[in-house]
């Protein structure tokens, strides 16, 4: 009763205005105007981390990066096994042998999954300095230079 009201005095409602914010809302997309929820830390209260209404535009960029990057990965390796090359991963190599579908569905499915993951903590302090965001970027190198292999590869076997 005290909260409501200090709140009433202070010319407030008394009633959490956050109870009602979905998990999918305008604000993840940068669509809602005037205020646009959290986007960085604010009052950790000894937390490491913390979550945001509102992911970084270079983020987000990162994320459809590494999922077009997956895209031409799947395209790139269905096209070096169809001229004679090996799939190293054996886990693929199963559902690569089941089907074509399959493969294009699971690789497709486990990278969005992780990105959607990594994204919603992308603030966590993995080590000391080593943030979940940094890993992005890490997927993001790396995603790059595997595409540049498999495009090498594909050159070589021409």
């Amino acid at each position: 009763m005290t909260g409501q009201l200090a709140a009433s005095e202070e010319g407030r409602s008394g009633q959490d205005r956050r109870s009602d914010t979905s998990f999918f809302c305008p604000f993840h997309l940068g669509i809602k105007s005037g205020s646009r929820g959290r986007v960085g830390e604010r009052r950790l209260n000894g937390k490491e981390w913390s979550y945001v209404d509102y992911y970084p535009n270079h983020l987000l960029f990162c994320i459809v990066a590494i999922l077009v990057l997956s895209i031409l990965d799947v395209y790139f390796t269905l096209n070096i096994l169809a001229r004679g090359g090996e799939e190293l991963n054996w886990f693929m190599l199963v559902v690569i042998e089941e089907s074509i579908e399959k493969f294009i569905s699971v690789k497709l499915a486990l990278t969005g999954l992780a990105l959607v993951f990594l994204t919603i903590h992308h603030n966590v302090k993995y080590f000391q300095k080593l943030r979940v965001r940094h890993i992005i970027y890490i997927v993001l190198t790396g995603y790059v230079v595997l595409i540049g292999y498999e495009a090498l590869l594909l050159n070589w076997i021409i």
